[in-house]
């Protein structure tokens, strides 16, 4: 039975800091008896299975690594309303679609949560390396605090 609300991390770790988001779900997971109300997903790409992890819910939370102009390691919380997707596709995925389109569609399609939070972290470096960045890493504390929180 699905849970109220849901974690999504997205991203591809084999992209060092593109696999932040990932990287973090998998970190909140281990805090799970903390959130009973929680389901944590490890959504990798997410294309079109972001549809089925919304439906039924009352709140989703996404993180994800996000291109934002702002220095590496900042994060930013967010509605989707409040972004223009710029997504530049890196086609090293057949999964790989425009977050910001799903969103949309879900919401088309009745099953988007009336309550939908994305969490944004800037990326220093996204290239074919399996480990994030250092600039990253010193900050998952900060991110786990503020994601905690917002649940």
């Amino acid at each position: 039975m699905k849970k109220p609300t849901v974690v999504l991390g997205l991203g591809n770790p084999l992209m060092a800091d593109e696999g932040i988001g990932i990287h973090l779900v998998n970190c909140l997971s281990e805090l799970s008896e903390k959130f009973p109300h929680v389901d944590f997903i490890d959504a990798g790409t997410g294309g079109l299975s972001l549809l089925h992890y919304f439906e039924g819910r009352q709140k989703a939370v996404i993180i994800d690594c996000a291109e934002m102009g702002a220095e590496p390691g900042a994060v930013r919380k967010f509605r989707p309303d409040q972004v223009e997707s710029i997504k530049k596709l890196t086609h090293y995925s057949l999964h790989e679609q425009d977050l910001i389109k799903i969103i949309e569609m879900a919401r088309k399609l009745n099953q988007c949560p009336p309550e939908l939070i994305i969490f944004g972290v800037q990326p220093e470096m996204v290239s074919l390396e399996q480990q994030i960045s250092s600039v990253l890493v010193e900050r998952m504390d900060e991110y786990i605090t503020l994601i905690s929180r917002e649940l």
